[in-house]
């Protein structure tokens, strides 16, 4: 079942909705598509639906509950996903790219030659 509060929280100059489902997230995006709620809106557990879209939400089928409502549905469905307990996934590295190589020192970086105490190392050439 999907379920939405009213649209009272202000943000940007407009009034919105939270929009939730208690079955699952596909059953959610898959409602907020059909409601031409761009996927940016979602936020870990639900979507910010703006007040000009609330009606037609209705409409659909999303029925209206009070806020404190919406929280204790996800919690009890097992879909609530607190800010706290999110944390941002580290992007893992590419696996086409080689690591990269080692940091160099500034002085190698800036001064090759006063990093080698004045000798100059030997090159080779492939």
């Amino acid at each position: 079942m999907l379920y939405l509060d009213r649209p009272v929280w202000p943000w940007r100059g407009r009034l919105w909705s939270h929009l939730i489902s208690d079955v699952s997230p596909a059953e959610l995006h898959a409602f907020a598509e059909t409601l031409g709620v761009p996927r940016r809106g979602f936020d870990r557990d639900h979507y910010d639906i703006p007040a000009d879209r609330f009606a037609m939400a209705v409409w659909l089928g999303a029925r209206v509950v009070p806020s404190r409502e919406l929280v204790r549905l996800l919690r009890q469905s097992g879909l609530r996903r607190p800010k706290h307990l999110t944390r941002p996934h580290p992007t893992p590295p590419h696996p086409a790219l080689p690591p990269p190589p080692p940091p160099a020192s500034i002085m190698q970086l800036w001064c090759p030659a006063k990093a080698t105490k004045g000798r100059f190392l030997p090159t080779t050439t492939p």
